[in-house]
């Protein structure tokens, strides 16, 4: 049980690493249709972030979803 817990961040870790493109494209390319907010703003903040910590910071907020999904699969798997 112990290790299953600790497979859990790396599990989240692997899944928002690998949705990051895609997601992050299809996200920052309807923000641009809708509501016109170029893929700089998008990536940024609005130039809140510099580019390197706005990519971060929109990885970070795809890790807590994967976060909970690695929780629930692993709670199944093992149920």
């Amino acid at each position: 049980m112990r290790a299953s817990i600790s497979q859990i961040p790396v599990m989240a870790a692997i899944v928002t690493t690998l949705m990051y493109g895609p997601v992050g494209a299809l996200l920052a390319l309807s923000s641009f249709v809708a509501l016109g907010v170029s893929f700089h703003s998008f990536v940024t903040f609005g130039d809140t972030f510099s580019a390197w910590v706005g990519l971060l910071v929109w990885w970070a907020i795809g890790f807590l979803p994967a976060l909970g999904y690695a929780a629930f699969t692993l709670d199944h798997l093992h149920g």
